[in-house]
């Protein structure tokens, strides 16, 4: 293993060499089992007094000091415990700081029964703040927000291999939707390096993609990009939250699902604006690690079984290749979707269920942004 726990390039390409030597029969090419579309949803717009009064005896100070000192860290340490989104409100943190926010959330290690409590009042963003009044005021930065599981031997690789996989899954997550370069419209090309070269169909909708995006081949689908001529990113944040799962798949694949919501502040490119939306994507990508002795695959690359995309203010049927959010005048002018209302943050119903609900309604209505 490499000095930063991951496993080098000549470990896959030996590896490769041996599987292939053992192998009966072609490897089959793989292909991703699902491209789906998905809807774009329009946005709407003085000091506690001490409970040890009486003076305690000069030659036993030093004693019954410390003996109260120890009896206000327990009481405080339960205070914590018992409520802690208090107590982080003491130091500007709770429930009323700039954020609208409190405590930081545990990760995602599970689906939630329900969506996160609407705050008390809708602040609205500010440069500075940009994710206030928003639940996501809480959620982790980058990939700090995505659950990772812990590793363990599954199919054709060892526990350390699937470690390496799970590790570069998360590094695809980071280059396709995070990349700072990406998010202004270039081309994610270490994303795509990740992507297993033989995958034909995956192949061709990546050398169509960028150059004429379309419904059938969006970029948006598995990529984040805005047009720098219209908004930019503010500040250097992204706020996530999700998780990654895995099992053993296919022809002893390791298979490994990510569904991720992510949430880009944006302001307009011109200068002097000041108002600032938000872009609230979430993708669910499945892929495929598999056995170089029976699928045909580059070593430290995966195949895409599937990639869809649920998005809230990137634009109402937009194949542009870019994200599109709209601000307040514009939301104002072009009114509510005729779709169904729903809440971006909400993450208790799968993005499949998601896709179904909203199938042939139109553009819907976002309850919150």
């Amino acid at each position: 293993m490499g000095k930063d726990g991951s496993i080098p390039d000549e470990e896959w390409e030996r590896f490769l060499r041996e599987s292939e030597a053992g192998t009966q029969g072609a490897p089959e090419e793989p292909s991703a089992r699902a491209r789906m579309v998905a809807r774009r949803l329009r946005d709407e717009p003085a000091e506690p007094q001490g409970w040890r009064a009486h003076q305690p005896v000069r030659e036993r100070r030093g004693r019954r000091l410390w003996y109260a000192v120890g009896l206000l860290v327990a009481a405080g340490l339960l205070v914590v415990a018992l409520a802690p989104g208090r107590v982080a409100g003491w130091f500007g943190g709770g429930d009323g700081d700039a954020d609208g926010g409190s405590a930081p959330l545990a990760a995602e290690s599970e689906r939630p029964t329900g969506p996160p409590a609407s705050a008390a009042s809708r602040q609205l963003p500010t440069l500075k703040q940009p994710f206030r009044g928003s639940p996501a005021a809480r959620w982790g930065d980058g990939t700090a927000g995505i659950h990772m599981p812990s590793a363990r031997a599954t199919g054709w690789m060892s526990k350390e291999q699937v470690a390496q996989a799970l590790t570069r899954s998360r590094d695809f997550l980071a280059a396709s939707s995070l990349d700072p370069d990406v998010l202004r419209g270039e081309r994610p090309r270490k994303a795509i390096a990740l992507i297993n070269p033989r995958q034909q169909d995956v192949k061709d909708y990546l050398a169509v993609t960028f150059r004429e995006p379309s419904r059938e081949n969006d970029p948006l689908m598995l990529f984040s990009r805005f047009a720098t001529k219209d908004v930019r990113v503010v500040g250097d944040v992204v706020k996530t939250r999700g998780r990654v799962t895995f099992r053993e798949g296919k022809r002893g694949a390791v298979e490994v699902t990510t569904d991720v919501t992510y949430v880009y502040p944006v302001v307009r490119a011109a200068g002097g604006s000041d108002e600032v939306a938000r872009t609230i994507a979430r993708r669910e990508v499945v892929m495929s690690w598999d056995n170089p002795a029976k699928v045909v695959t580059s070593p430290g690359t995966f195949s895409l079984l599937s990639y869809k995309t649920d998005t809230t203010n990137g634009g109402c049927d937009n194949f542009s290749g870019y994200f599109t959010p709209e601000f307040h005048a514009e939301r104002a002018a072009t009114g509510s979707g005729d779709g169904p209302e729903v809440d971006p943050y909400d993450r208790s119903t799968s993005i499949d269920a998601r896709l179904r609900d909203a199938e042939g309604t139109g553009c819907g209505t976002a309850t919150r942004w």
